[in-house]
This record gives C-alpha cells, sequence and structure tokens, in this order.
C-alpha cells in the first residue's frame, strides 16, 4: 500500500481517554473501470448494512494510514491511500450496551489490488458499484453525497 506523502503526523494515544464522540477513521475504496469511478462496498459484520471500511486510531500510524489498514482488513483492498481526508461523517456505532456517536474521517484509497483472501473475508461481503448504486445502499446521507461528489481528478 502506497501513502501519498504531505507530513501528516503519526498518532499517539498514550494517555487517550474515551470521550462522548469517538473518532473513527474510514476508507473510501474506489477505481476507475471503463472511464467510470466504481466504489467498493462492504457488509457490516451483524447487520449486513452497506458501509465503507471503518475503524478506531492506531497507536504510531497516520489517520490515512489508518483507514488504509482498515481497507485491507475488512475488504481485502490495497493501494494509493491520499493523506488529505475527504471529509467527515456521523454515525452511532452499535455497541455491547447501546451505541455511542461515532466521527468518521474518510480518506480516498485508489485500488490497485484486490485479495481473494483477507483477514476479515468470512465475516463480510464486498462489491464493487457505480457511482449512484453505491450511494443509494449507504444508508448514511452524509457518506451517500460524499460518494455522489467525489472526484479522484481533485485528489
Amino acid at each position: 500500500m502506497t501513502l501519498h506523502k504531505s507530513g501528516q503526523p503519526r498518532m499517539k494515544l498514550d494517555g487517550a481517554h474515551k470521550s462522548d464522540v469517538r473518532t473513527q477513521f474510514a476508507a473510501l475504496c474506489y477505481r476507475i473501470h471503463n472511464g467510470k469511478v466504481e466504489f467498493c462496498l462492504i457488509t457490516s459484520r451483524n447487520a449486513g448494512r452497506w458501509i465503507i471500511p471503518k475503524g478506531w486510531p492506531m497507536d504510531g500510524t497516520t489517520p490515512a494510514k489508518a483507514a488504509a489498514t482498515e481497507a485491507f482488513e475488512e475488504a481485502g483492498l490495497e493501494g494509493k491511500v491520499h493523506a488529505q481526508s475527504l471529509g467527515v461523517f456521523t454515525y452511532e456505532k452499535e455497541i455491547t450496551d447501546g451505541t455511542t456517536p461515532c466521527l468518521a474521517i474518510v480518506y480516498a484509497l485508489r485500488v490497485k489490488t484486490v485479495l481473494s483472501d483477507w483477514p476479515e473475508r468470512r465475516q463480510r461481503r464486498r462489491k464493487w458499484f457505480s457511482r449512484k448504486k453505491a450511494a443509494a445502499r449507504i444508508s448514511n446521507l452524509e457518506l451517500q453525497q460524499m460518494i455522489l461528489k467525489f472526484d479522484p481528478t481533485q485528489l
């Protein structure tokens, strides 16, 4: 996986405390197929909703690299992640004793390799969608808009 350089600082989580709003890093995984942008979505583990790969901050790594790691672990995708975030979306994450509000910071990842085996292969489905179909399958309105407005030539 390649990281587009921007001097982004690595995360240091020593002494970090959970707060009311939690931060996650997400990867908007895309490719250009027959001249059109396609997006790879995965299913959530429990509900089977279509989502993008995302996860918690990782000690000693940049947010963009953390997003790329989630794309590998959850979707079996590798490629070039851009260090500049695309934007954010908010959602309620289900946890054992209810839900917690989360803010997901999204990074674009241009997919170069689609693996046939990856860590969460047996827990999730992955599928490529056109822009409109990807947006239609995502329930989060903020993420829908990010997909509809995404322009890889502006990265």
